[in-house]
């Protein structure tokens, strides 16, 4: 488990009696030997981080921009980006399992920790004693993160009403407008209008609210209820309603490792479409389809332009101990119930899924659902799954 120290903390005292609680370093990550690219400062910005298309949807500056990401990346990182990977993560996690001297080892991952930790109950599924799998990637292995890149325009879809119905609540400081319907077609006019005519925004990065600026900040704001008043807020300053508020970023240096991690794994992982016109293609489909998304999730990638993977993705199988306990909100905005459900079906009767009616990315002690809270917290502490697929309605 990630950050013992933070999260273990949360954990009901059942379950740290329970376990010993141990996190680390994933491969190239914080003092495991971290990685770097060296990118440029412009390209660290979280709108460059995902590849959104121009304001007339055209992939030309996506291209060139991803192209540079993968050689400088490919220069600078050295064999330890060469070698992430999601099997080679697994790999190192049993490692840790055999230096510990344990037989077997349970785990909590969250969101891409449910495919790491979906990988090693493949690999190595004799080593394996309980195991919660929190806000599910889709497991298939032809697509890997192509996947679930490709999944979060319907993911933003799923969660974006639970956004609009806050957005127009009566008494909300941070009203948008007076009815859950208006704010779709608020939000696209307005990111229509900064696409045309973006705002000066002094020491951000870029140095201006742009059309994609503001999409990315939906995209990251709809991952908890607790973000939702920052989003409101810069809708409302980005109509002139309210000043623009202070920029903040993380350190250059930390956004130069979890860039470079993330672009060694997802292109170590699985090969990525070659073919820009079919890209600029399937970008105006899914510009049309999703316009919250503007053909974002199937764009142009680093791993366009990458070497081929080591070696093929793992798939997940029902082969292997009963023990997997996958957890999902209904309105996931990254991991999709959609993803979730392919998940469940990948380890077949080795799963019962416990689904939550709720939005938000991270289930387990992350919404206040006591129901689904005690059915992981149950299977934790005694190992004891449910009989069948369970449902907790929303509290």
């Amino acid at each position: 488990m990630n950050e013992p120290s933070t999260l273990g903390a949360k954990l009901p005292a059942a379950v740290r009696d329970a376990y010993d609680l141990v996190g680390f370093d994933p491969r190239g990550v914080g003092r495991s030997t971290p990685v770097s690219c060296g990118l440029r400062h412009a390209d660290l910005a979280a709108s460059r981080q995902r590849p959104w298309p121009a304001p007339d949807g055209g992939i030309a500056g996506n291209v060139a921009t991803e192209r540079r990401i993968a050689q400088t990346c490919l220069a600078n990182g050295g064999d330890v980006l060469r070698s992430l990977s999601t099997p080679n993560e697994a790999r190192d996690i049993d490692r840790i399992r055999a230096a510990l001297g344990e037989s077997k080892i349970s785990a909590w991952g969250v969101s891409y920790g449910t495919y790491a930790g979906a990988v090693y109950a493949t690999m190595f599924p004799q080593r394996t004693d309980r195991i919660v799998l929190d806000s599910n990637d889709d497991p298939n292995p032809g697509r890997v993160a192509r996947g679930w890149l490709a999944n979060t325009a319907i993911a933003v879809e799923d969660r974006f009403p639970d956004f609009a119905k806050w957005a127009s609540a009566p008494g909300n400081p941070d009203r948008v407008v007076a009815t859950p319907a208006g704010v779709r077609p608020a939000f696209l006019g307005l990111v229509a209008r900064l696409d045309r005519t973006p705002l000066p925004w002094p020491g951000a990065n870029p140095p201006e609210l742009d059309g994609n600026v503001l999409r990315e900040t939906l995209q990251e704001s709809l991952y908890s209820d607790d973000d939702f008043p920052a989003l409101a807020a810069l809708i409302l300053a980005g109509r002139g309603d309210r000043p623009l508020p202070a920029p903040s970023s993380p350190p250059d240096a930390a956004l130069q490792n979890v860039t470079a991690v993330a672009v060694g794994t997802i292109c170590d992982d699985v090969a990525w479409p070659r073919s820009v016109p079919a890209i600029a293609r399937d970008v105006a489909a899914d510009r049309a389809r999703y316009p919250l998304t503007a053909g974002m999730p199937v764009n142009v990638m680093p791993c366009t332009f990458w070497p081929a993977p080591a070696e093929p993705a793992v798939r997940v199988t029902p082969h292997g101990p009963s023990n997997v306990l996958p957890a999902q909100n209904l309105r996931d905005p990254s991991t999709p119930y959609k993803g979730a459900l392919e998940m469940r079906r990948a380890f077949g009767d080795r799963a019962r899924m416990v689904t939550v009616d709720s939005g938000g990315h991270e289930v387990y002690l992350a919404n206040g659902n006591a129901c689904g809270d005690a059915l992981v917290t149950r299977f934790l502490v005694t190992g004891k799954r449910p009989a069948h697929d369970a449902f907790c309605p929303a509290v």
